[in-house]
């Protein structure tokens, strides 16, 4: 494990923003001339994939590439995130919700909770 922290949030926080502006307004182009309305028009199991994709692609990065491979991919994995959760219709507000929620308590904690709970 590294001992170099995360680091302020200043800078992902306003490219995530204007990232989630640019998917938004994607909705609108055509999926012949936009790669994200593409993937919106295949719908939630469509982005569902290459979520997916960019999730193992991510993992694999951390696991054996050096930290600029893995930027890329989790800057992939995260544009992707964003695709999905528009193709469901789920506002960043309801994802920064349950990271409220879950705040102070240990992994293992909101794990167990997590298991206790009916899938919805």
């Amino acid at each position: 494990m590294s001992d170099t922290p995360l680091g302020p949030v200043n800078r992902l926080a306003e490219a995530l923003g204007h990232l989630a502006r640019t998917v938004d307004s994607r909705t609108q182009a055509a999926p012949d001339t936009s790669y994200t309305a593409s993937l919106l028009a295949g719908g939630p199991l469509k982005c569902a994939k290459k979520a997916g994709e960019e999730g193992i692609e991510f993992a694999l990065a951390v696991a054996a590439e050096d930290d600029l491979a893995v930027a890329a991919e989790a800057s992939d994995l995260l544009y992707h995130a964003l695709v999905a959760l528009r193709s469901r219709g789920i506002a960043l507000d309801a994802v920064a919700d349950q990271l409220i929620r879950r705040q102070g308590l240990s992994g293992l904690e909101e794990k167990a909770a997590r298991t206790d709970q009916p899938k919805s």
